[in-house]
């Protein structure tokens, strides 16, 4: 158990980023720590750590996910974390498509706005 908490946190450090896992780290408290512990050694230390797909072709999971069943408020932080999976803005597009077609119109055109703004603002960090 304790080497899916330090698989999940590291690979959690490298797609989310170190000042996002320390911000939520320092913000935790004994109401979610249980919760935390949960989705570091589930999502972080088990799924996004199997070797069967990419990081590119998780992050590209993620995000199509995310936008069918209307998580929106998570898909800024999985637009950030596309600099580090490798997944490209044409993947995102693509993947909202995807979305469109199976899920619904409506949740994809919120999708690529949140895309849209989240990139414009990654880009504007970088000049």
């Amino acid at each position: 158990m304790r080497d899916r908490h330090r698989t999940g946190d590291e690979l959690r450090r490298q797609v989310l980023g170190d000042t996002h896992v320390d911000r939520a780290d320092a913000e935790m408290t004994d109401v979610d720590r249980d919760f935390q512990t949960l989705i570091t050694e589930s999502a972080w230390g088990t799924v996004w750590a199997s070797d069967g797909i990419s990081l590119r072709e998780r992050s590209m999971l993620t995000l199509a996910l995310l936008a069918a069943t209307g998580n929106f408020e998570e898909i800024p932080m999985h637009i950030r974390a596309t600099a580090n999976t490798g997944a490209s803005q044409r993947d995102v597009i693509e993947a909202f498509q995807h979305v469109a077609i199976y899920a619904g119109v409506p949740r994809a055109n919120r999708a690529l706005k949140l895309a849209k703004q989240t990139f414009d603002e990654m880009a504007a960090s970088r000049e």
